[in-house]
């Protein structure tokens, strides 16, 4: 597999400057969709062994569009088969500007407090396992997000009771790989950066699903 996936490259990045959406779309398709697909399909064997649930992937295939572009485009995993946005679930995809990995739980998720009560819980053990240089982030809809070194403690907490509290809230936890950083356009380079983000999101997301469990 490794040997099959090249990386991301400028013109991968440069689709999102496409004026229209069968233009844009069209770039999508062609040249991001098939590395997307690569991804989905390489990293589900190992996520589903590192989260104990077998994960199957969904490349965004942005459907209900039809007016505007997309703004950027993702691979996600997730332990249901016919979709991901109900679940806690890993994503991989481009803005622009950078290539984004994520643990994230959006606003569709129906288990949002009990996954809040649970990052609560374990907070000690989350502030010391995520690496202060991973962000987080409150909307996946938006391409900003904030270093854990920089929110602090106290940040972090005021994401995970806003989960909770917030009908529309979402959690995001991950890495942004800026689009000129070399290690995006060398295949095995990314791949092992993309191995190492996960071996840390996805005990992010073992312990966050402790409470959802109960729910089964």
């Amino acid at each position: 597999m490794t040997n099959s996936f090249t990386g991301f490259h400028q013109n991968d990045f440069d689709v999102f400057a496409i004026e229209g959406l069968d233009n844009r779309m069209e770039g999508i398709k062609e040249l991001i969709r098939p590395k997307l697909e690569t991804l989905g399909q390489h990293f589900a064997p190992s996520l589903s062994l590192a989260t104990g649930e077998e994960m199957f992937y969904h490349v965004a295939k942005h459907a209900r569009r039809t007016v505007n572009p997309p703004k950027d485009t993702w691979v996600a995993w997730a332990g249901d088969k016919r979709g991901y946005k109900k679940h806690p679930h890993f994503q991989v995809g481009l803005w622009g500007t950078h290539l984004f990995v994520w643990y994230a739980v959006i606003y569709e998720s129906p288990f949002k407090e009990e996954i809040s009560r649970s990052m609560k819980e374990h907070l000690e053990e989350i502030l010391e396992m995520v690496p202060d240089d991973f962000r987080w982030s409150p909307d996946h809809m938006q391409p900003g997000s904030t270093p854990q070194a920089v929110l602090g403690r106290e940040g972090v907490l005021q994401l995970i009771d806003r989960l909770q509290q917030v009908k529309k809230a979402e959690i995001l936890c991950g890495i942004n790989i800026d689009r000129h950083d070399p290690v995006l356009a060398d295949g095995d380079k990314l791949l092992s950066k993309l191995d190492a983000t996960f071996a840390v999101l996805t005990k992010l997301y073992n312990l966050s699903k402790l409470r959802t469990s109960e729910l089964a």
